[in-house]
């Protein structure tokens, strides 16, 4: 069974859930393709370092889900996740198992494999089924976003794209999540 990346539920609300993510650690390829091709395209390396193309040789545990960032010029302080590094660059990451700390991450022997340490966060994630488009992607990032405001909560820079599952399961099983940062409140 494939572990997941923990988180502890807030609050529950009628069209997404607020949720409580730890600190953790990723490791991150940077490709340039479409919005839908990034998490493909980057997937082989990925795999790579965690099927043991690191220094030590070790296999990291896959864990779930593979998170994806819309396109936007951010600096790396986020969680698998994709968002957009310049034009048509995409950053992908696997979110590895919870037991590793930067320190503690095998090294990758890739230059392509970059590790980041990710800070805690809390989200506001809605969930679906359905196919990995990015028109799906949009309509459940607005049907969030406007949920966020009826909530009176505030958003905290760009909605992730989170997929769980492999390719090979069929599109309607595939369970997938928006996942939005959210401001504290003072």
């Amino acid at each position: 069974m494939t572990e997941k990346q923990p988180y502890a539920v807030v609050q529950t609300y009628e069209e997404f859930e607020v949720r409580c993510y730890p600190s953790h650690v990723v490791a991150e390829v940077v490709v340039s393709a479409s919005f839908e091709d990034a998490g493909p395209t980057a997937f082989r390396t990925l795999l790579d370092y965690i099927s043991g193309q690191n220094l030590s040789a070790s296999k990291v545990a896959m864990t779930a889900p593979v998170v994806q960032r819309r396109p936007e010029k951010i600096s790396m302080t986020e969680p698998v996740e994709q968002r957009e590094t310049g034009r048509g660059q995409y950053a992908v990451a696997f979110v590895l198992p919870a037991t590793y700390t930067l320190d503690s991450a095998p090294v990758p022997t890739s230059p392509q494999v970059q590790l980041h340490e990710r800070p805690a966060t809390v989200s506001a994630v809605r969930g679906y089924r359905g196919r990995w488009t990015e028109a799906s992607f949009d309509h459940h990032s607005r049907v969030l976003g406007r949920a966020i405001g009826v909530a009176g909560l505030t958003p905290a820079g760009p909605p992730r794209w989170a997929r769980f599952d492999p390719p090979f399961v069929p599109w309607f099983l595939r369970r997938n999540e928006v996942v939005q940062d959210l401001r504290e409140r003072a």
